[in-house]
């Protein structure tokens, strides 16, 4: 069974910083390109940032330079450091796994940016 299971949403000051992780299983985790995507209400599904197999990454314009995404191919689990933190980062979190026409999503994690 494929599951993606995202964790280390929550809520935090603006400025602040937080984790996300997805470990995943049921996947060959190593040739999957892993992404993480964001949704606020209201609006579109849009990625946030994405690593490729051979670690090569690219990030939307409005994290570049605050957040940072990476793998763990042994631990089978993604990850997205986020620092300084600001309210339009609020939304719900989801990490996504592609291998070629196979997309695997996550159910999501919360992020709130609020003082």
């Amino acid at each position: 069974q494929v599951q993606l299971v995202e964790s280390g949403g929550g809520l935090v000051q603006p400025g602040g910083s937080l984790r996300l992780s997805c470990v995943t299983s049921g996947i060959i985790f190593s040739i999957n390109t892993m992404g993480w995507y964001r949704q606020a209400p209201g609006k579109q599904r849009e990625l946030v940032a994405a690593i490729t197999s051979g670690g090569s990454t690219n990030y939307a314009d409005s994290v570049k330079g605050r957040f940072t995404i990476s793998r763990d191919n042994a631990k089978n689990t993604a990850y997205l450091q986020m620092n300084s933190l600001k309210p339009e980062d609020t939304a719900v979190y989801y990490c996504n796994a592609q291998f070629r026409k196979i997309t695997t999503w996550g159910q999501g994690t919360q992020v709130t940016v609020s003082s």
